[in-house]
Formats: C-alpha cells, sequence, structure tokens
C-alpha cells in the first residue's frame, strides 16, 4: 500500500469514528449562541489560526453569526505579545470584545491546551476568561482533547488512531467537521454560490 492510500484510509477510519452525537450537540449550543443574539470568537493556533479566519468567514456569511478570530488582527496579536506576553493574547482580546454570557468561544487545537504543562496557555487562558463570564465553550480538537474538553459544554474530539499522524488528521478533518457545521440546518441560513448557480 502506498503512502497516499495508507493516509487516506487512516482518514476513512477516523471519520467512521466520529462522535455523530457530539457533532449535533455541537451544532445545537452554537445555533443558541448566535439566535441568543450572541457572538462567536474563533480560536487557533499555527495551522489552526488559519483555520479561524477561514471559519469567521464561512460562519459570518452562511450561517448568519457574528463572529470574530483575534488572529486575524495581526496588529494587534504581536502587540500583545510583546508587551503582554503570548499567554495573554486571546484573553486579552476577549477582555477587549467585552465577552459576555451569551458569547461562545469555537476553539481549534490538536492538544486542546494543558494547564499542567502550559501548552497553548493562551487558549487555556481564553477558555478561562469565557467560563469566568459564563460564556459557551465549544471546539473541535484531537489527541485527548486537553483542557478544551475538560472545560467546555460541546466539544468534538477527532480520534486519535494513528498516533504518527494525530496533527495532520486533527487539523485537515478539523475542517471537515466545521464545513459539516456551516451546512448543518440548525445553522445555515445562506446558500453557497456553486450550489447556487448549479439550479
Amino acid at each position: 500500500m502506498s503512502f497516499t492510500q495508507s493516509f487516506l484510509s487512516e482518514a476513512q477510519a477516523i471519520l467512521a469514528r466520529l462522535d455523530t452525537a457530539g457533532i449535533e450537540r455541537l451544532a445545537t449550543a452554537l445555533a443558541a449562541v448566535r439566535d441568543g443574539g450572541g457572538r462567536l470568537f474563533i480560536l487557533g493556533v499555527g495551522g489552526s489560526a488559519g483555520h479561524a479566519g477561514h471559519a469567521v468567514n464561512d460562519f459570518r456569511k452562511l450561517c448568519g453569526f457574528e463572529a470574530y478570530a483575534p488572529t486575524d488582527n495581526v496588529s494587534e496579536l504581536t502587540a500583545r505579545t510583546n508587551d503582554e506576553g503570548w499567554e495573554t493574547t486571546f484573553a486579552g482580546f476577549l477582555h477587549g470584545s467585552r465577552i459576555r454570557a451569551g458569547d461562545g468561544l469555537l476553539v481549534f487545537s490538536v492538544g486542546g491546551g494543558d494547564k499542567a504543562r502550559n501548552i497553548s496557555a493562551n487558549i487555556v487562558a481564553a477558555i478561562d476568561v469565557a467560563r469566568a463570564v459564563g460564556a459557551t465553550v465549544t471546539g473541535i480538537v484531537g489527541r485527548d482533547g486537553g483542557y478544551t474538553a475538560q472545560a467546555g459544554d460541546a466539544v468534538v474530539v477527532i480520534p486519535p488512531l494513528y498516533p504518527d499522524h494525530v496533527t495532520p488528521h486533527t487539523e485537515g478533518l478539523c475542517a471537515v467537521v466545521w464545513h459539516l457545521l456551516v451546512s448543518h440546518p440548525a445553522l445555515k441560513t445562506m446558500p453557497t454560490k456553486w450550489e447556487q448557480a448549479a439550479r
């Protein structure tokens, strides 16, 4: 079997093991945020930061959310990193946005953050800020889900079936899950261009 065949076979096996009921709970939790007038803050680091910016577009355009990704504002992100430290970057953004009960966090992360080992400390701090004000914490994460899964209200864990490929499968399938969400009838309010054009 070639590497390509093996990798795609792994992805298929992981997709078959996704918690579909958990994805439905995530869709319901996100719909409650939007329908209650809350804002959605999408957080990610590294490749997940790129996902966050893309997902903000989809949730705003297709689902009618007021949504933001702190990493889309590179000036604020780097100023907070330089002046206050990396771990404050997301929490500071949330404080500046006056996060409140009714708002939501959507975390994209391979590990989900680890408070004890100081891994993805900015995600951990942001979750603590959200919890303190009663905002909804959701996520799509890998491995055991880390701090996001421990503290979250509705979190989907991409099953870590293949230890050598946890990161690429988590990040790749995170995109599949969030595209499922923005296509979900509980969330989608606008048609996508090419499907509309085909009609």
